[in-house]
């Protein structure tokens, strides 16, 4: 079957790559056809060169999902390899886009690179589609209004690494959420009255820097909102970074082994070393206090020790 079809990293499903996702899925409907994205796996930074570390934004699992969200029929996943890499841009058109897709029609952003060495370009896909036959449309414009910045995943990386989640739901159209495998920790903020839900801060997409958040925990279609810590825990001396969520006000969550999605809305604080217990207790009052300001919830305070039945 014929399809309209997209090539993309699409890391994050920022806001460029939803105009072009767009544009794709409404060509797609006007033919009567699936829209289909090709994706790679892994990053080709890390293939081409491997010494230079890079986190995708989102998980692969989370980045389809995405893509299906933004109006794809068929998310497929291409393993990217040295070999793969080799090939011609004709090559690779001819091999995706005619032979395994049928695609009609390609959609890109008008910053496409494609091919060995990268040396395929919008010009050359036209040129391409013209002798292969299929038709391009080419999404041109995929700049901020404001800044002029082009939308980007490294921008909402370097947002992310420097705290600022607002920044970073700017360049993505939506909050940032990073999502996981809740696991037992050391159960101190149980004894606090901060029952947490715990999630390993590697391998989850790119985690905000080291600090605390407001933001909302996503289980099993519910969305509850949450005093997030983001680092090793300094005051007890820890060396594991992880993402831990607090709900507001809730002592009866058993999370343990659930998938959550833990979602960034805006930074409260860097991660701090007390000197005293009473020191911490304080602050996270008073992070509570402003969790709930920023949520627009009623105001939350610590739980009862005693009424905590898990996290």
């Amino acid at each position: 079957m014929s399809c309209v079809a997209t090539l993309g990293m699409f890391d994050g499903v920022h806001r460029g790559h939803l105009a072009v996702l767009a544009v794709a899925r409404e060509e797609a409907d006007r033919r009567g056809v699936p829209l289909t994205v090709l994706t790679f796996d892994p990053h080709p930074v890390k293939v081409h060169r491997p010494e230079h570390y890079l986190t995708e934004v989102t998980t692969l699992e989370h980045r389809t999902d995405l893509l299906r969200a933004a109006g794809a029929d068929d998310v497929r996943i291409v393993p990217y390899t040295l070999e793969f890499a080799q090939q011609s841009p004709a090559e690779f058109t001819r091999n995706y886009f005619v032979n395994a897709l049928k695609a009609v029609c390609v959609v890109e952003g008008e910053d496409v690179r494609f091919g060995q060495g990268n040396s395929g370009d919008a010009a050359r896909l036209r040129e391409l589609g013209a002798a292969q036959g299929f038709d391009v449309l080419i999404v041109s414009d995929l700049l901020d209004p404001v800044s002029g910045r082009r939308w980007s995943s490294t921008w909402v990386r370097e947002a992310l690494l420097a705290g600022d989640v607002r920044e970073a739901a700017y360049v993505l159209g939506r909050p940032h959420r990073v999502r996981g495998i809740v696991e037992h920790g050391q159960k101190r903020g149980r004894e606090l009255g901060f029952p947490t839900a715990n999630v390993h801060a590697h391998g989850v997409g790119v985690v905000p820097k080291d600090g605390v958040y407001a933001g909302w925990l996503h289980v099993e279609g519910e969305r509850l909102p949450a005093a997030i810590s983001v680092g090793t825990n300094p005051h007890f001396d820890g060396v594991r970074r992880t993402v831990e969520a607090h709900v507001l006000g809730r002592a009866d969550l058993n999370l343990y082994g659930d998938e959550v999605e833990v979602e960034f809305t805006d930074r409260i604080r860097d991660m701090l070393s007390f000197d005293s217990l009473e020191g911490l207790l304080t602050e996270m009052d008073r992070d509570l206090a402003a969790t709930s300001a920023i949520l627009g919830v009623a105001q939350a305070t610590r739980v009862d020790p005693s009424s905590v039945t898990a996290s």
